[in-house]
């Protein structure tokens, strides 16, 4: 019962210093705003909102939402989509060939 404790305790632990460094992350995002120098670059001041952003959005996945401890399940969706989306992008290579030359004579005028 004490090591079931004691592992509440870290995983506890573990998911406040996340919500610590949320915390930090986001008065960073909003400290970025009233740096003069930074704000004058919009650009610079978006890739940094930008950058940010995608640290937070990975802290959010990877631990509330337990997406470390898929690693295997979320390889193997993303080969799947990896999969899909190349089939997509052959079909209309596939079927447009396929009707150009089925229709080669209609469309060019051959054999008329």
């Amino acid at each position: 019962m004490a090591a079931n404790a004691e592992a509440h305790q870290a995983e506890l632990k573990k998911y406040l210093m996340v919500f610590g460094a949320l915390l930090v992350l986001t008065a960073v995002t909003v400290g970025v705003s009233y740096i003069p120098w930074l704000a004058a670059n919009h650009v610079l001041a978006i890739a940094v909102a930008l950058l940010v952003a995608g640290v937070k959005g990975s802290l959010v996945a990877c631990y509330f939402m337990h997406l470390l401890d898929e690693r295997g399940m979320i390889f193997w969706i993303l080969a799947l989509c990896v999969l899909f989306f190349i089939t997509l992008l052959l079909l209309p290579v596939v079927t447009s060939s396929e009707v150009v030359a089925g229709h080669a004579d209609k469309l060019y005028g051959v054999g008329k």
